[in-house]
């Protein structure tokens, strides 16, 4: 149990210090220095696994993320448990995606575990399809245990009107890969990036980015928020590629909802 917990623990650290599979003993070798995870070429998705040992899962794994969601099990979930009662901090470009980090006290409660809502990001176009289809964008807000268990409130959003919050975030966007500048949400910002309808899907998946660590707690939201065709274009252009994983074997797991 010791081994699983420092697994999971190191599996969250990686998820919000985005050192992925890289290993920190192996970077000190000039001669072989590990190459860090992205999104293309050499270092994209379908190589992920061979960048480090600690990779391994990616290619390996039964119940990788992101998925095609067909609901296996329509039944009635329980309400989303959300308390999202803290601002955010800061937003930081961390190479791949540009995080927004909450200060602690935002919960999210599965059962007798409560989550701590940690930072959320996003994804373009879309990590997880609904029955076969793609969306411009996703956000993923990341909850963590004190143990380190990992839970993902997965949001949506279809073109249509300019999203009043994305403009907040996408007038702040670090000019520096790595750099985090202080930057202020009200906890009514952050709510408002969820649907008053919180309808959802449930699965069990695991971190779409390297580690790849499974055992995640999946919650997307059934109904999408809008994003204009400028805000998807201008997140696009940050780092000029997609920074979506491709979808995964869903490999015969329940999909509730």
């Amino acid at each position: 149990m010791k081994k699983i917990t420092a697994y999971t623990t190191l599996a969250l650290m990686g998820l919000l210090l985005t050192t992925g599979c890289n290993n920190a003993k192996e970077s000190h070798n000039t001669e072989n220095h590990p190459k860090h995870w992205g999104y293309t070429t050499d270092v994209g998705p379908s190589h992920w696994s061979e960048l480090s040992k600690k990779c391994h899962i990616c290619s390996e794994g039964k119940l990788q993320s992101p998925i095609n969601i067909v609901a296996s099990s329509h039944i009635n979930l329980p309400p989303l448990a959300l308390s999202y009662t803290t601002q955010a901090t800061s937003i930081i470009d961390n190479g791949h995606s540009v995080q927004i980090n909450i200060a602690n006290g935002s919960t999210f409660t599965i059962g007798a575990d409560k989550y701590e809502l940690k930072q959320f990001h996003f994804h373009t176009p879309s990590e997880n399809n609904i029955n076969s289809k793609s969306f411009p964008l996703e956000a993923h807000f990341v909850h963590a245990t004190a143990e380190g268990k990992l839970a993902v409130v997965a949001v949506m959003f279809e073109e249509g009107e300019s999203n009043p919050i994305l403009s907040k975030i996408w007038g702040k966007f670090p000019l520096k890969r790595g750099e985090k500048i202080d930057f202020t949400l009200t906890p009514e910002d952050v709510n408002a990036l969820i649907a008053s309808n919180k309808n959802y899907y449930k699965f069990t998946g695991s971190l779409t980015t390297p580690p790849c660590s499974e055992e995640v707690k999946w919650h997307v939201i059934k109904k999408p928020l809008t994003i204009s065709k400028a805000q998807v274009k201008q997140f696009f252009d940050i780092y000029g590629h997609t920074n979506n994983r491709p979808l995964q074997n869903i490999n015969k797991r329940v999909i509730e909802g």
